[in-house]
């Protein structure tokens, strides 16, 4: 809000209010702190604020509502790779296990209308973890109907090299989820798994020089009242793909953090759980003041991963603007819909004039470009790796979607030669995506422009809270 709105509105009653309350907010999480230009871009906090609320997010809203993207086909049994599970509520007994194989109809190896929970031998186990183990519980229910389009959908799929570790889908332990059925939320998952997990991305897979002993985990306990400028002075230092791929890590974890704190369990009452957004908890992981000065930095690097997906989606669309290309579920009608809606985005997305300018990146003499660029995709890949040990069933479906749909947004961004040559119509051997992961990159876009809006939702409610205060 300007200066100028804030006089206009003097004097007349709710927006004088307004103006009291712009005024006496914590320092800055909703007004000073996060706006103005992002770092690494020309691009600024205000023009994508008003480009999702108005243009982006109505649409894509619409766009996972769609048959084409709101089921995905997941492993989550897929076994840790790094360390033996050991975090809350990860114990394999605790788990909401899907219907046993025999039970599921001929022709589809996962995914079920009913579920069964397996008995533990330590009770107290079950009782820690009872909560989260409801709340992190995956719906498998599908009809048959869906079930059986499955089947075809398959038959679109092909891929090549990626920047994720993808699950193999002719696994027995992969299933189809509803992702409707199935939304993003606070679940109760933390502790120690959930520490080891972000720790593993940020301190093991983000570039940072050997002589930096600050950890990059926001998780981690500070070592001291500079240790947040002193961190951004020698980030700053890193190359530009260095800075880059540590914002992507940051503005993931935001958007996670965001929908928890959007989506959160206020009260149960009668067996009917509450939901909404949680004003507490957003403060202790964004407000300056409980953050040290990082919680704006963390939104920042949102704003910054929005830019690079939108990016992404604006060079793909010719890939999608082909006649040959389908969203495929068997219904032709929708399908034409699902895919005109799609186009549609693609052409807002196009519109948008500040872009991020991914020729910057990768720029250098062509050995130790190439070097880097690989260096930089298989971290990310490992990361993608990662999202297997994750303790929370629920937590892990979103985590795989969003690590998959940012990993196929570089994979994008890097193809642009091949995106070039793309026939009209046959397939191509050069570019492809699979049915996954496209249904990842729009869900995953889908998420960060839900996360933005609910940051503009969080500004009214912290001014709402702070008017009762005064």
């Amino acid at each position: 809000m300007s200066r100028g709105a804030r006089r206009a509105g003097a004097g007349r009653g709710t927006a004088a209010v307004r103006l009291l309350v712009t005024l006496s907010l914590l320092p800055g999480v909703v007004e000073a702190q996060v706006t103005g230009v992002l770092d690494d871009c020309l691009c600024d906090v205000d023009s994508i604020d008003k480009f999702n609320t108005f243009k982006i997010f109505p649409k894509m809203k619409k766009l996972q509502e769609r048959d084409y993207f709101r089921y995905y086909k997941v492993n989550l049994k897929r076994p840790c790779p790094f360390w033996a599970e050991d975090g809350h509520c990860s114990i394999k007994d605790c788990h909401v296990e899907p219907c046993p194989e025999s039970k599921i109809p001929v022709g589809i190896k996962a995914g079920s209308s009913n579920k069964y929970l397996k008995e533990a031998n330590n009770t107290k186990e079950l009782e820690d973890c009872e909560q989260a183990n409801k709340l992190g519980a995956i719906n498998s229910t599908l009809s048959n109907q869906s079930k059986e389009a499955f089947i075809d959908w398959a038959r679109y799929d092909d891929s090549q090299d990626h920047f994720c570790e993808l699950d193999d889908e002719r696994s027995p332990t992969a299933q189809y989820v509803d992702l409707l059925l199935n939304p993003e939320r606070y679940t109760g998952y933390k502790g120690p798994s959930a520490w080891r997990v972000w720790n593993s991305i940020y301190e093991e897979n983000c570039f940072k020089p050997r002589s930096v002993y600050r950890p990059l985990n926001p998780l981690a306990p500070s070592r001291g009242e500079d240790d947040g400028e002193s961190f951004y002075t020698w980030l700053e230092g890193l190359c530009l793909e260095k800075r880059v791929f540590y914002k992507l890590i940051s503005g993931l974890h935001a958007s996670i953090n965001l929908h928890l704190c959007a989506n959160y369990l206020l009260e149960e009452t009668w067996g009917k759980p509450s939901w909404g957004p949680n004003i507490k908890e957003f403060k202790r992981r964004f407000d300056p003041v409980e953050t040290k000065g990082e919680g704006p930095r963390r939104l920042k690097n949102l704003y910054f991963l929005y830019l690079i997906e939108l990016r992404a989606l604006s060079k793909v669309a010719p890939y999608f603007e082909r006649s040959i290309v389908d969203l495929y579920t068997g219904n032709v009608e929708d399908d034409a819909d699902t895919k005109t809606l799609l186009l549609d985005i693609f052409q807002d997305t196009k519109s948008f004039p500040m872009h991020f300018d991914e020729k910057s990146m990768f720029a250098g003499d062509k050995k130790g470009a190439k070097s880097l660029k690989e260096e930089f995709r298989l971290h990310f890949k490992n990361i993608s790796r990662i999202m297997d040990c994750v303790g929370c069933d629920k937590c892990r479906l979103w985590g795989k979607l969003q690590t998959q749909g940012l990993g196929t947004a570089l994979k994008i961004l890097f193809s642009e030669k091949e995106i070039q040559k793309l026939p009209e119509n046959s397939p191509s051997k050069g570019f492809q995506l699979t049915r996954q992961e496209i249904v990842a990159l729009l869900n995953a876009f889908g998420r960060l422009s839900t996360s933005i809006r609910e940051l503009q939702n969080f500004k009214v409610l912290l001014q709402h809270s702070r008017c009762h205060c005064i």
